[in-house]
């Protein structure tokens, strides 16, 4: 079953509207919202820029990396049952609900980035243990070793 398109904008306005409504009852501290929101404007970065491989690239690193810090945040500084006024639950409610969008978000905006020309794995430098193909030789081919110096050309005296 294929996704629908989506637009990075639609990613980006619905996760700041969940991210404002999260950040509505001072529950969650303020690296709660300026984690999101510095992920945001990374994604406003790579609305402006189409053709930056960078841009979508950064963006789809700070959603990976928001989810770790959502999960944390929601789960040191979720109040006790004591607290739970309707302000409170609708504010946590939105920030939960925001997190368990962002895998669905990493994986559009994982294919963005491939429809922009991203490799299928992030390179971070380590080289493989697997040999080099291209200067493979074939051995079974059977063709007569270059004579040096040519045959048209003399020898060119010694220094």
């Amino acid at each position: 079953m294929e996704l629908p398109a989506v637009s990075l904008k639609a990613i980006i306005l619905v996760h700041w509207l969940l991210t404002v409504w999260g950040c509505m009852n001072h529950i969650l501290p303020a690296s709660y919202a300026w984690g999101n929101f510095s992920v945001l404007a990374v994604g406003i970065w790579a609305i402006v820029q189409r053709d930056s491989l960078d841009a979508i690239a950064m963006f789809l690193a700070g959603l990976l990396l928001t989810v770790l810090t959502d999960i944390i945040h929601i789960s040191v500084f979720y109040p006790s049952h004591d607290h739970l006024g309707d302000t409170t639950r609708f504010s946590v409610g939105m920030a939960i609900f925001s997190l368990l969008l962002k895998p669905l978000a990493c994986y559009l905006v994982y294919r963005m980035y491939r429809e922009r020309g991203g490799e299928y794995t992030f390179n971070i430098g380590v080289t493989s243990a697997g040999q080099d193909r291209s200067t493979y030789e074939p051995i079974d081919q059977s063709e007569a070793p270059p004579q040096w110096p040519p045959p048209g050309k003399a020898a060119q005296p010694p220094y």
